[in-house]
């Protein structure tokens, strides 16, 4: 399925961390390396990803919180995207770190970002309103709306 030039923004976002994430699953057991991937990935989500994730919880997930009863996918897709946000937040809060943990959170991110790509994203092209996805692409961040999005 295409993606709405709604949710492009979005989906945008989401090249570097498949990119981060992809190259931080193959992480050495070497403290360098653990620190360099470690700091990539958690500065993407919590500097490029906050705006993001407020976007998907305060506009996709909440919109699609009145379809959790007459669509049965809605609330499963809501409710992993819930666990997963959490994973994530959980795993960039650990103490101390590993190669493993670094893998662990690589892995984690990646599934997610595949995970909205698949599931969340056309399913909000197929159930909210132009409206509703015109609102998430105004509050997507400017720096990945492209001037010709023709919407």
């Amino acid at each position: 399925m295409k993606r709405t030039n709604q949710l492009q923004p979005l989906s945008r976002e989401h090249h570097l961390g498949l990119v981060l994430s992809r190259r931080a699953k193959v992480c050495a057991n070497d403290v360098e390396d653990i620190a360099k991937h470690w700091t990539a990935l958690t500065d993407y989500i919590n500097q490029n990803m906050t705006n993001h994730f407020k976007v998907e919880d305060d506009l996709i997930l909440a919109k699609l919180e009145g379809y959790r009863a007459s669509h049965p996918q809605v609330a499963q897709v809501i409710d992993k995207i819930a666990e997963q946000h959490q994973k994530l937040y959980q795993l960039i809060g650990l103490p101390s770190l590993s190669a493993a943990q670094v893998q662990e959170l690589a892995n984690a991110l990646y599934d997610h970002i595949r995970f909205e790509e698949r599931e969340l994203f056309p399913l909000a092209q197929h159930v909210l309103s132009e409206q509703e996805l015109d609102a998430i692409y105004d509050a997507s961040s400017k720096n990945v709306k492209r001037e010709k999005e023709n919407r």
